[in-house]
């Protein structure tokens, strides 16, 4: 049998060229995207979030980079501010906590200089979106809240953006996780009024912790400590305005 000449009138090559030429034209209408992009319509908010918001105030560690591009941040915000959830400021979560600004997670995160395999314990999961971004660079995620409401729908936010192998707990975060111990990194989401010694101690020699220090509803300073076998190193970041670290009555 001998094949068609693809250059022939009515050959395959006229055939192809017309479905190439009525795709293109279907592509050029008005409301018609990529599935990846109608399915995920937030996907330019957040290339947006992180030109503007983060590699523009010298953010440039790219596993942290690459985790807010992927995150949904809107899955982790209350119904109410849906429509802000990629703004450069924190929203209230309920039970007088927040979400704080993408610029304030995404330094956090680089701070502690997180890499895959590394074991890493949040404290204060909130809405649970800062162990979303974590568990986009390392499978090794714990986080500890204790109010137990928000720990139910942190947990229940990271499901949903599919964040299963995030290990989730209610209780009181002073005193760590000393049953996953120790940690590569430790990331504090409340204002304590001095570091807590069963933090200090659960950190893994070269591990890192980045805690915001100071007196509730004041300006605080964002502090990172840095673990050299039996010693530690502090150094002040920046000032910064944190909800009050939450214990028990």
């Amino acid at each position: 049998m001998n094949s068609a000449d693809p250059q022939a009138p009515g050959g395959p090559g006229r055939a192809w060229r017309h479905m190439f030429l009525a795709l293109t034209a279907l592509l050029a209408l008005p409301g018609f995207l990529p599935e990846a992009e109608a399915t995920e319509p937030h996907r330019p908010r957040r290339e947006e979030m992180v030109t503007t918001q983060l590699i523009a105030r010298g953010i440039s560690h790219e596993p942290t980079l690459e985790a807010f591009r992927r995150v949904p941040r809107h899955y982790f915000v209350r119904q109410e501010h849906l429509q802000r959830a990629y703004d450069d400021r924190p929203l209230p979560i309920g039970h007088g906590q927040t979400i704080s600004q993408p610029y304030i997670v995404a330094l956090m995160t680089e701070l502690i200089e997180p890499r895959r395999g590394h074991r890493i314990l949040e404290i204060g999961t909130g809405s649970g979106y800062q162990a979303a971004i974590l568990a986009e660079i390392t499978d090794q995620v714990y986080t500890i809240e204790i109010v137990e409401a928000l720990a139910e729908w942190g947990q229940s936010n990271l499901r949903k953006a599919g964040y299963h192998r995030v290990q989730a707990a209610s209780g009181d975060g002073y005193y760590g996780w000393e049953e996953k111990a120790p940690f590569d990194a430790i990331v504090v989401t409340a204002a304590a009024a001095s570091i807590p010694p069963p933090l200090l101690a659960q950190l893994a020699p070269g591990g890192r912790m980045i805690i915001p220090v100071g007196s509730p509803f004041r300006t605080q300073v964002l502090t990172l400590v840095h673990r050299r076998d039996d010693t530690f190193q502090t150094e002040q970041i920046l000032p910064v305005r944190f909800v009050p670290f939450v214990r028990p009555e």
